[in-house]
């Protein structure tokens, strides 16, 4: 029969908080009930290892309570300011009282500071490493293409307007743009107005010329000024002086073309001075205000060559150039605008038009790249998991820059060449289970050392050439309770000589990937009835 793969408590947060400790099987013929205190086995520890190991911390633990010590406190003992109490297996729950853990049967483990760097590295083996999933990827050196697509509304371009007021008071005698909107070409004649002020004024002019006498060219010049007083451009004063004739009427023409956004003029009315007549606006080029995420803007600089495109005009692609990012953010969409400025042949494009915005590629520098998928983001910091070969994985915090097409620029923390986790690289960073990681996963030996070893006994349930099903009864040395579960057969290989049904006595170590056995046999009272 085929044994039945051990699945790791829930409660071990996706295996490695858990690791060998947390280990629940499936029941065979008989449901068992059982309490698994996790408990770290401390390989042959030094001193300061030992302060790492769960087994040593609840023991610290105890001791903090004795002797009245809490989080902030220096422990005399090592030498170490504690920083807080966690259950190893539940990351992320910090205490800063020592005492039982709420969520296991066990005393919950202090957290001392220093020794960050010995903490951040872990073992894994290359059995785990599979069965996580781990994969790796190299720190690259590279430029990012940096596209962005946003989208925007057009809007007129607002350089590109002229306001047309009444240099004089008169009265509006006809009007030929009647409606706003119409749209108008330059030098085409808007309104015909009399203006009875410059009659006098033009009068006066021609009476001086008219006049005999020498050294007149002052009074001509002093005349000719009345009439710029009154309001007459050099053109109108040109044409009195070409024709010796009054000109009482004069024509208003568009000084560009484009569109009259503003029609204020009416046929028969009089105007005064300064009044605002007409207001046109050139289409030839058109604003874009395109919207872009404030994450973005690093993307985007003025001068910045943009195509756009409308569903109003599907057929078309509208070329220009970024000319600002106005300095305001949109609190409610995280934005900043982008104001482009569109060349709009036959002015195809119009006020409120939705348009599709796509900045060019940025030429940039080269850059450390990884993939974004190896970075975690915490809240406060930035972390990659380094690996540094043979098994051994270190948190690394890093600054990142900027993100495109699923590569995320490295700014510090990491250098060309190296490898970093890029699947599987929370489970090695949680926090909460680093110091318990190293001591459940390392391989058979650690510090030099053979792991202790536990003794049991039990009925074997299944057997095949890589594991044996036992269900076996308490481990007094790791405080588990009695249930089944799988064993790996002996690392000397091959198949245990025992049966389905055999009464054992088995000895076993904690690997890197779960308990493996290193002796088994039938008890003298044999089978099982």
């Amino acid at each position: 029969m085929k044994p039945i793969s051990i699945v790791y408590s829930t409660v071990a947060l996706g295996l490695v908080a858990a690791g060998g400790y947390g280990l629940y099987a499936l029941g065979m013929n008989r449901g068992m009930t059982m309490t698994v205190v996790a408990t770290a086995v401390p390989a042959a520890p030094s001193k300061d290892d030992a302060t790492d190991s769960i087994a040593a911390g609840e023991a610290a633990t105890r001791r903090h309570i004795k002797d009245g010590l809490k989080a902030g406190d220096m422990d005399p003992l090592t030498g170490k300011k504690i920083i807080y109490y966690h259950d190893p297996m539940v990351p992320g729950k910090n205490f800063d009282a020592p005492g039982k853990s709420p969520f296991m049967d066990m005393m919950l483990v202090p957290k001392y500071s220093g020794g960050e760097q010995d903490q951040g590295t872990v073992n894994v083996s290359p059995r785990v490493q599979q069965n996580l999933g781990i994969r790796t990827a190299a720190v690259v050196s590279g430029s990012l293409q940096r596209d962005l697509a946003a989208v925007g509304t057009i809007a007129w371009n607002e350089r590109d307007q002229v306001v047309i007021q009444a240099r004089a008071a008169g009265f509006i005698e006809r009007l030929y743009v009647r409606a706003t909107l119409d749209t108008v070409r330059k030098g085409q004649a808007l309104a015909e107005i009399y203006v009875p002020e410059w009659v006098a004024a033009q009068e006066e002019f021609l009476s001086v010329r008219r006049m005999q006498g020498a050294d007149l060219s002052s009074l001509v010049d002093g005349a000719r000024q009345r009439m710029r007083q009154v309001g007459m451009n050099d053109e109108q004063i040109q044409r009195v002086e070409a024709t010796g004739q009054v000109q009482p009427r004069f024509t208003l023409t568009a000084p560009i073309g484009g569109v009259v956004v503003e029609l204020l003029a009416r046929e028969g009315m009089s105007v005064m001075p300064g009044a605002t007549l007409f207001r046109i606006n050139g289409n030839s080029t058109i604003w874009a205000n395109a919207e872009i995420p404030e994450s973005q803007t690093a993307l985007v600089r003025v001068g910045t060559a943009v195509e756009a495109r409308s569903p109003a005009v599907a057929d078309a692609v509208f070329k220009g150039r970024v000319q600002a990012i106005l300095p305001e953010v949109n609190p409610g969409t995280r934005t900043l605008k982008a104001r482009i400025e569109l060349a709009n042949p036959q002015g195809r494009l119009s006020p409120g038009m939705f348009v599709t915005v796509n900045f060019a590629a940025l030429a940039g520098r080269p850059l450390l790249l990884v993939p974004s998928e190896a970075v975690i983001e915490t809240g406060k910091r930035s972390v990659v998991i380094v690996a540094e070969g043979d098994g051994k994985f270190r948190s690394v915090p890093v600054e990142v820059g900027l993100e495109s097409n699923g590569q995320t620029e490295i700014k510090r923390g990491l250098k060309l060449d190296q490898k970093v986790v890029v699947s599987g690289q929370f489970l090695i960073d949680s926090e909460a289970s680093l110091s318990a990681f190293e001591a459940r996963m390392g391989d058979a030996k650690a510090g030099g050392e053979m792991l202790p070893s536990h003794r049991g006994t039990a009925v074997v349930r299944a057997v095949d050439k890589d594991d044996v099903l036992l269900d076996h009864g308490p481990i007094p040395s790791l405080q588990w309770g009695g249930m089944t579960m799988s064993f790996k057969n002996p690392s000397s290989g091959g198949q245990p000589k025992v049966k389905i049904g055999d009464r054992v006595e088995f000895e076993f170590v904690m690997g890197g990937d779960g308990p493996q056995l290193t002796a088994i046999a039938p008890t003298p009272k044999g089978k099982v009835q």
